[in-house]
């Protein structure tokens, strides 16, 4: 018996506006419809065959024709797509934290979060490019897979948002603060509790101060901490 273990994968690649209508609506919508028309026809070959969306609209930028998956449009019609996936209830993955800069540089992390951010707090399942990729997809940078980390920490962090419960609303906490001697909540055994659960500390970002802050640059420290990281 044939086994049916295997996922099947619905891609579609239009680009907006070449291939689908200008306005995101239009795009995200041609590209829902085109996954959909998929699905059905797998399955009407093969009932059931599981399936992992990916509607997968990409902007062009007008003025050139080129690609540019680092505009703040390909973060929208990225979670539109993703919204789309929810409504349908379906497994949907989708293409973002790709940046139109040639090298790691502030062009690449500005675009990378921007574009990842929206889909990811959208419900996208899986977020395909979210890291190493520069140029629209026409080089990778190994290094900024270590830089990208930090950008994929912080965006995930988001999506697991703010728990609120009697334990992470701190009353015991407050009590012994307002009402006792202690004067800050520096030190107190709930903040030490949740110093690693509530807080992201970024491996190559910076938060020091100036004055104790030294030039190696992020990039600097990426290709130091890559290195190890690669080893077998």
């Amino acid at each position: 018996m044939q086994s049916r273990a295997a996922c099947r994968f619905y891609f579609c690649r239009p680009g907006k506006p070449g291939t689908t209508p200008a306005t995101l609506a239009g795009a995200v919508s041609q590209a829902w419809a085109e996954c959909i028309g998929g699905l059905v026809y797998v399955n009407a070959i093969e009932p059931g065959a599981p399936a992992i969306i990916g509607a997968w609209p990409f902007v062009s930028d007008l003025r050139t024709g080129a690609m540019s998956g680092g505009s703040p449009e390909q973060g929208l019609i990225s979670s539109g797509c993703a919204q789309l996936g929810l409504y349908f209830d379906l497994p949907f993955g989708t293409a973002c934290g790709m940046t139109d800069a040639n090298m790691p540089d502030f062009q690449a992390g500005a675009e990378r979060a921007h574009t990842l951010m929206p889909p990811a707090l959208a419900g996208s399942n899986l977020i395909y490019e979210a890291a190493g990729m520069y140029s629209s997809l026409l080089g990778v940078c190994p290094e900024s897979l270590i830089l990208d980390n930090d950008v994929l920490g912080a965006t995930l962090r988001a999506v697991r948002g703010i728990e609120v419960n009697e334990k992470t609303l701190g009353f015991d906490d407050l009590a012994q603060v307002c009402l006792g001697d202690k004067g800050h909540y520096l030190g107190s055994d709930h903040t030490l509790a949740v110093m690693q659960s509530e807080y992201l500390y970024p491996e190559v970002g910076n938060r020091f101060s100036p004055t104790v802050w030294k030039p190696p640059t992020n990039l600097w420290r990426s290709t130091m901490l890559f290195a190890p990281a690669t080893a077998f």
